[in-house]
């Protein structure tokens, strides 16, 4: 095995990092003329509790409004905030003409219930592109805000020259999140899509006829490499934290480099496809380093977009749809 692995081709890496940066660039150019007409893009967060991961996320998409010159507000309830606490929140956020973008970090607390929270951002400033609305608009190819994940995940696509028009796309995955709005995505860039997950009959064959394949199953290497075929596009969308040494041998056993830092830190990320995939796709996105980056980056791209459109033309259904 280790010989074969010494003489098989590596996948193209599909670098979101470089992409970040790209669309980053091109925000900044945007937040400019906006601020030319009056207008500076802004997001609001609300971060209930105390959560360390969730911080870590906040502090990340504030820290990347201040990178692109947009405004931030950060608010943070007290952990045993109630529904109607946050929904009086939303509400003001929803009537503040500075605020473009809001952002409910989850998971909220248990005595709150979450999707009346959530349901309660006006679509026109819904920049994670959650709300019923918004998914009534892409399923419906209508203009609308698009659930930021699989919006990177087309960019990836489209910024690396990939085939879409066409293609065969398997999806695996079919949450709301990512799963059903990516599949719809691709359909309307005119592939042939189909929809898989973990209960699916003959998934590696499947897999096998996808040209282009989205990961998104939530489970550490579930794609073998041997279910992708040579000149497929694979999009790992899996950020799954292994904390376990035989499972980390099993999956890094031809990467002795990433063992060691497993060894040295006590986890690694995989994706939901199985590493060895560098040897048998055509390309490849990088766990982490891939997906990732893109995440926040079409939050951003979303809380620009939502200014432009309902500060200038007013209207969310006044242009194009999406990327």
């Amino acid at each position: 095995m280790a010989l074969c692995y010494a003489f098989c081709m590596t996948a193209r890496i599909l670098d979101g990092i470089k992409i970040r940066d790209e669309i980053f660039a091109e925000l900044k150019m945007e937040v400019t003329q906006l601020a030319a007409q009056g207008v500076r893009p802004g997001l609001a967060a609300a971060l209930v509790g105390e959560n360390p991961a969730s911080q870590m996320y906040v502090k990340s998409k504030v820290a990347a409004c201040e990178q692109l010159g947009m405004a931030s507000w950060l608010h943070t309830p007290a952990a045993n905030s109630t529904t109607e606490y946050l929904l009086q929140l939303v509400d003001d956020l929803n009537r503040d003409d500075n605020v473009d973008g809001i952002l409910v970090q989850l998971p909220l607390p248990a005595q709150v219930d979450s999707k009346r929270v959530l349901e309660a951002v006006s679509p026109a400033k819904d920049v994670d592109g959650f709300h019923p609305v918004n998914m009534g608009m892409l399923v419906s190819n209508r203009p609308g805000l698009v659930a930021c994940t699989p919006a990177g995940c087309m960019e990836i696509l489209r910024r690396n020259h990939i085939a879409i028009e066409g293609a065969n796309a398997v999806v695996l995955g079919r949450s709301d999140i990512v799963g059903k709005p990516m599949a719809l995505l691709l359909l309307h860039a005119n592939a042939t899509v189909t929809i898989c997950h973990s209960k699916s009959r003959d998934l590696p064959e499947i897999i096998r006829g996808a040209d282009i394949l989205v990961a998104a199953i939530g489970r550490a290497g579930f794609v073998h490499a041997d279910w992708i075929k040579p000149s497929a596009a694979v999009i790992d969308v899996g950020t799954n934290k292994v904390t376990d040494r035989a499972q980390a041998e099993r999956l890094l056993i031809n990467f002795p480099q990433r063992l060691e830092k497993f060894s040295a830190k006590g986890s690694v990320l995989i994706g939901d496809v199985h590493p060895d995939a560098v040897n048998t796709a055509a390309a490849l996105t990088p766990v982490p380093g891939g997906v990732g980056p893109m995440t926040i980056t079409m939050l951003m791209s979303n809380t620009v977009k939502a200014a432009r459109l309902r500060r200038l033309s007013g209207k969310l259904h006044t242009t194009s749809v999406a990327r």
